[in-house]
């Protein structure tokens, strides 16, 4: 695998060519994954996990590969290192969903496929910690389940970092900054 290739999974209704994944391509890297938007989005959760699952086993099955993911993106990233050994390469995930989560303030609440195989994978001890994974979520992002994600990562043993005053758009400034140290 070229060391300038990442495999970015955006979150809900994200492109590759836009936003992080601009962001991305304007460092000089080439950038391969999944929109979460058209033919992809209309597949079955299972049938979107197995193609990643496929794609990283096909095209990113080393220690040189890089995984970038954000929020339903990590989330599907999660799930297809459910179905692997741990991934060889380095994993960074951006405000992961973890499949359920209330507002504390409205009510609103989102619940994921599968939303408690991830939990409930961490509290076993049978989630394949990738070989290098770092996580950052905002303190206030309420999307991300903040307590659920904090718990699986203890867990898991997977590196969170928490961004104090950020919600689940960390920023483009955190955001740079962690891409500058991380790439």
């Amino acid at each position: 695998m070229n060391k300038n290739f990442i495999y970015y999974l955006p979150g809900a209704g994200g492109e590759l060519r836009k936003g992080l994944g601009q962001a991305l391509l304007e460092r000089g890297y080439t950038v391969m994954g999944r929109e979460t938007v058209g033919a992809f989005n209309r597949l079955s959760f299972g049938h979107q996990v197995k193609t990643v699952t496929k794609d990283l086993l096909a095209d990113f099955w080393t220690p040189d590969a890089k995984v970038i993911a954000t929020s339903f993106g990590a989330y599907l990233f999660l799930h297809a290192q459910l179905e692997m050994d741990p991934f060889p390469g380095r994993v960074l995930l951006l405000s992961p969903v973890m499949g359920s989560a209330t507002h504390p303030i409205t009510g609103a609440r989102f619940y994921r496929p599968r939303a408690d195989t991830l939990p409930e994978a961490g509290k076993t001890g049978s989630f394949p910690t990738p070989k290098s994974i770092e996580v950052h979520v905002g303190d206030q992002d309420w999307q991300a389940g903040p307590n659920t994600l904090i718990e699986f990562c203890k867990a898991a043993g997977v590196t969170l970092h928490t961004a104090q005053g950020r919600g689940h758009t960390l920023g483009v400034d955190y955001v740079t900054d962690v891409l500058n140290r991380w790439l």
